[in-house]
């Protein structure tokens, strides 16, 4: 399969850096040769100097015999242009354009003419994920499968937790079940085996039925207090459709803009929330509004500097949560190590979002965690599988990869050993980078 990436910036960075890892024949176009240049000097793949909707550009990256055009440059008609000419000139079957202009991403009569299939809007994947964070206040991660029915869970073990020290298979989670499909420990991420011990600080990944979450919550011995008071730094777009879903449900949303105008545009477009002006890093400003009482302080304006010092700042003032939102990759580590319960980074997250639409395999979506290292995938089972009518004990599954639910006829079931795969189920899947490849191989 070859795959053109238009856009060598971080979204486009990491779209190579996941599917070369993979054997993919990877082709990537910018303009700019100091992108480039980053991708010569880490990745293996192919790279084109110039402009993604030149014709003669894209035929130099091999468009003729191109399956996938990922479009994700930072400019959205520079997007829209190069899936136009792959679809007219290069007949490309899928074309996917990262569009951050609302007016564009809602258009799907605009978007179908242009070969647009889909669009990705990066603010709003981004404020999916915020949302996500404030339903759950204990995770640390929230990802939806589904249509949100299962949820894939991350936990941050804390110092005093009673699953410490103990075996897998010794912890007996089974009011409801629960299995524990991934840890990431540090920078490092494991698939458990039954053996493997929690330490402080892991996070550990697992799936729960919607309705099964506060049952979860109690067996693993997290404090779920429902959030009400949330506030917010940022009103970009990320914060105001964060804001405006939050009004929906009813909750007490205050959001600090430090632009003028800004504030202006949401007092006249949100309805319940309070719009104060001001610099979301001010002890003042926070100690005025009772940060003390949030349920959950969210830093997701532009300004990564700013929201990693005011999430460490409302922290330290009694915000019982902060979510903090880190585009640069190089910062994700140091915001992690610096107590942040939630870290989330809008360009992964799109590149995550992507991904999906690149996996072969019966996959129906999918999400990366812990920085990209590994993979949660839902996908279905497909008459001929070597999967249907085996139990668990008897697929072969690749190595550091985890049946973690399957999903059969809307019913959820957290497996063990003995369950048995059948056609048109559904699974959960936890695999790390390395086996991604043979996972898709197995479902094929």
């Amino acid at each position: 399969m070859r795959v053109i990436i238009v856009g060598a910036g971080e979204v486009g960075f990491q779209l190579a850096k996941f599917l070369s890892a993979e054997d993919i024949d990877v082709v990537v176009i910018d303009k700019s040769k100091n992108k480039l240049k980053r991708l010569t000097e880490e990745l293996d793949v192919a790279l084109v100097e110039g402009e993604g909707g030149s014709p003669s550009v894209l035929k130099d990256a091999g468009a003729d015999e191109a399956e996938i055009l990922l479009a994700v440059t930072d400019i959205d008609e520079a997007n829209m242009i190069s899936c136009l000419v792959a679809k007219v000139m290069f007949q490309i079957p899928r074309n996917v354009a990262r569009i951050r202009n609302l007016e564009y991403f809602s258009n799907e009569i605009l978007l179908h003419s242009l070969g647009i299939n889909p669009a990705i809007c990066p603010e709003i994947e981004a404020a999916k994920a915020v949302i996500r964070l404030i339903e759950v206040p204990f995770a640390a991660d929230v990802e939806d499968f589904e249509n949100g029915d299962v949820k894939v869970i991350g936990f941050r073990i804390p110092s005093d937790s009673k699953l410490l020290g103990k075996a897998f298979k010794n912890l007996h989670l089974n009011k409801p079940k629960v299995l524990i499909g991934a840890i990431q420990r540090g920078s490092k991420i494991l698939i458990p085996s039954g053996n493997d011990t929690l330490k402080k600080n892991d996070i550990i990944y697992l799936p729960a039925k919607r309705e099964d979450i506060d049952a979860v919550c109690s067996s693993i011995g997290a404090i779920s207090t429902p959030a009400k008071r949330i506030m917010i730094v940022g009103g970009g777009r990320i914060g105001f459709y964060v804001a405006k879903t939050l009004e929906e449900e009813n909750l007490s949303v205050k959001i600090i803009e430090k632009n003028v105008e800004r504030c202006k545009f949401l007092l006249k477009s949100l309805k319940k929330s309070v719009i104060l002006h001001g610099d979301g890093s001010d002890q003042k400003l926070l100690e005025e509004e009772n940060i003390n009482d949030m349920d959950i302080f969210a830093a997701i304006s532009n300004n990564e500097e700013v929201n990693i010092m005011a999430s460490m700042l409302a922290k330290s003032l009694g915000a019982k949560k902060v979510i903090a939102i880190v585009n640069r990759t190089d910062y994700l580590p140091l915001a992690n190590n610096l107590g942040i319960e939630a870290v989330l980074s809008p360009r992964l997250i799109t590149a995550g979002s992507i991904l999906k639409y690149v996996r072969s395999g019966n996959i129906l979506s999918l999400t990366t965690v812990a920085e990209g290292k590994a993979e949660i995938m839902e996908a279905e089972v497909k008459e001929g599988s070597i999967l249907s009518g085996k139990t668990l004990l008897e697929v072969e599954l690749p190595q550091k990869t985890l049946i973690g639910a399957i999903i059969r006829d809307r019913n959820v079931i957290i497996p063990s050993g003995e369950d048995k795969i059948v056609n048109d189920d559904k699974l959960i899947i936890f695999t790390l980078q390395e086996s991604v490849k043979q996972v898709q191989k197995l479902l094929a």
